[in-house]
């Protein structure tokens, strides 16, 4: 069975599959680490790969930007195709000056401006948090490999260009342990918990909105190769 977004056959996709936003993101990640990678969707170029990591078997399957077209591609990655394991890899702004530009936040928990998690619930106000067997795991393995790691709250926002200049477009988010901001997180985990699978967010954080400072072209990739390599690992325990 196909989507409207999605040409792969059943068994395309392993049960374990990287979510980056960008396509040409996911085939990066397809060709410099995955062993045998085969295209398995390209509809609207939104690539998705199957391939092995260690010799096991594991996707990556882009996304795009945003918290609407994430849900529909992991709606459909759960209930069409049938994974287990999803994991988010991208980049992030920081909000809190602890946190260095090339430094990995894992996302414990994801606050949203959006109404895509919030018109769920009625009443309530759910939390949305990461796979915490995931979540120890890329710890425990970022630890490992010296990398500097921050687990956190973080925001996903539905906005790129706040009304408002600077910090102040983040009110008390950050003054409440909200460290980094990125545009996905919160739906992820939101399908996740709804149809019972493990998701966790991993995203280096390249732009600090709180000092100005942004990484190079050059750390920028070295950094992403980086947490990429950690997402397999964890992706393929």
């Amino acid at each position: 069975m196909t989507t409207p977004h999605n040409s792969a056959k059943p068994g395309d996709y392993a049960e374990a599959v990287l979510l980056p936003g960008d396509p040409l993101r996911a085939k990066w990640v397809a060709e410099n680490f995955l062993g045998d990678a085969k295209l398995v969707n390209s509809v609207r170029n939104c690539l998705g790969y199957t391939g092995t990591w260690n010799g096991k078997r594991v996707s990556v399957q882009a996304t795009g930007m945003g918290q609407p077209s994430l849900s529909i591609y992991v709606h459909e990655l759960i209930n069409v195709y049938g994974l287990k394991t999803l994991i988010r890899i991208g980049t992030c702004g920081g909000l809190h000056a602890s946190v260095k530009v090339r430094d990995l936040i894992l996302a414990q928990a994801a606050t949203t401006d959006s109404t895509i998690v919030k018109d769920g619930f009625g009443k309530y106000h759910f939390a949305p948090i990461a796979d915490f067997a995931l979540l120890r795991a890329a710890a425990e393995k970022a630890e490992a490999k010296g990398m500097k790691v921050h687990v956190g709250n973080m925001l996903s926002s539905d906005i790129f260009y706040h009304v408002e200049p600077g910090m102040e477009g983040y009110g008390a988010l950050p003054s409440h342990g909200v460290i980094g901001v990125e545009m996905e997180s919160a739906a992820l985990y939101t399908l996740a918990a709804r149809f019972g699978v493990k998701a966790l967010t991993v995203c280096t954080m390249t732009d600090c909105l709180v000092t100005g400072q942004s990484i190079d072209a050059e750390a920028r990739q070295t950094s992403l190769k980086d947490m990429v390599a950690l997402a397999l690992d964890v992706a393929v325990q």
